[in-house]
């Protein structure tokens, strides 16, 4: 059962509110004043703060500022209640970071439905996401309500891109946020010497682009279309627009994306100390847990060699080799670009 403590001082207001609420399956705490308000949070950390602004002993704003600044209560969601004269007051409590607030007098739907929403909000920014383009992809679906993606998403255009076009290259400005409606896209860096290393690889329903444009930075790698691609793309602006509108979603959303450095960091220490046969299996079994489909026996791929080796972080002459001693270990199967995976588990427990 979630918790909610109301903070006010009318008398009358303060049982009639409680009684509604608890009669809505939840329990209920109640304070006279912010001073008595601050006690109350420390004992009972509530899933939910109603707090009024005008108070005697300690009103709403030094209340807020005061639990702001204790670990454990720091993240509690608070609705101010406020008269129609408290607009000034309003603004201030926004400001340092208050969720939401309702005009006096208010009713019981008005006020029921702003409960709705601010816990809803506030599982979604506890919940713990992967830091992968999976956990990003559901952190976006989860929070389309609260910032309208679903609406932009809509109204973007489709984009078709053939295998070997360039998304966008390296050294360019962020234009976007990308969707994968449909088909396959690497990502890649280049060395002084011209040579690639494929950074990350998406599919459909993949989210990329993001990490240039929320540090307003040239992108520092290509995102090239491994074959025939359909993308959406939400313009730099909007999309900022209504993160930053959000600052709990921006910083949820900035941490999933941070893993992403993480990412390619380990993949460079991999090229430094594993052997190419090491990062070779790697690699298939990476592009396994990625491509392959539910129900799928064994999976296939087709994929140049070139590409494999860029992967890797090696020569197109060494991964030939490579490949072709795992066909000799039957660990794969091999017919043109086509590589079959006859052994995950072995190529998953590959020593260095």
């Amino acid at each position: 059962m979630k918790k909610i403590l109301i903070i006010e001082d009318d008398n009358v207001l303060r049982e009639n509110t409680a009684d509604f609420i608890r009669g809505q399956n939840f329990e209920v705490f109640m304070a006279e004043d912010g001073l008595v308000g601050v006690q109350q949070t420390l004992k009972h950390l509530p899933d939910l703060i109603l707090c009024d602004i005008s108070m005697p002993n300690m009103n709403g704003l030094d209340y807020y500022k005061t639990i702001k600044q204790i670990k454990t209560t720091s993240t509690i969601p608070l609705i101010f209640f406020s008269a129609r004269t408290e607009n000034e007051d309003v603004r201030a409590g926004m400001k340092l970071g208050a969720d939401d607030y309702i005009t006096k007098p208010f009713d019981d739907i008005q006020l029921l439905n702003a409960i709705e929403v601010r816990l809803k909000k506030n599982e979604i920014l506890k919940k713990e996401f992967s830091k992968n383009i999976e956990g990003i992809n559901e952190f976006i679906e989860d929070i389309k309500e609260m910032v309208s993606l679903e609406k932009i998403s809509k109204k973007t255009e489709l984009k078709y891109y053939k295998k070997k076009d360039d998304i966008y290259k390296e050294g360019g400005y962020a234009k976007g946020v990308y969707f994968i409606n449909n088909g396959k896209v690497k990502t890649y860096r280049t060395n002084e010497f011209g040579k690639e290393l494929i950074t990350q690889l998406y599919s459909t329903g993949d989210f990329f682009g993001h990490l240039s444009l929320l540090k307003e930075e040239k992108y520092d790698e290509t995102a090239t279309a491994l074959d025939d691609v359909e993308i959406y793309m939400i313009v730099k602006e909007e999309f900022l627009s209504l993160v930053y509108k959000n600052p709990e979603v921006s910083k949820k959303l900035i941490s999933i994306l941070s893993n992403n450095v993480v990412d390619t960091q380990k993949k460079l220490i991999q090229i430094a100390y594993d052997s190419v046969r090491k990062r070779a299996a790697e690699a298939l079994v990476e592009l396994s847990n990625k491509y392959k489909k539910d129900g799928e026996a064994q999976f296939t791929i087709s994929i140049g060699r070139e590409d494999m080796a860029n992967i890797v972080g090696t020569s197109t002459e060494t991964i030939v080799r490579a490949l072709t001693e795992f066909k000799q270990d039957k660990l794969i199967d091999v017919s043109g670009s086509a590589i079959t995976i006859l052994d995950y588990q072995k190529l998953k427990d590959m020593k260095n």
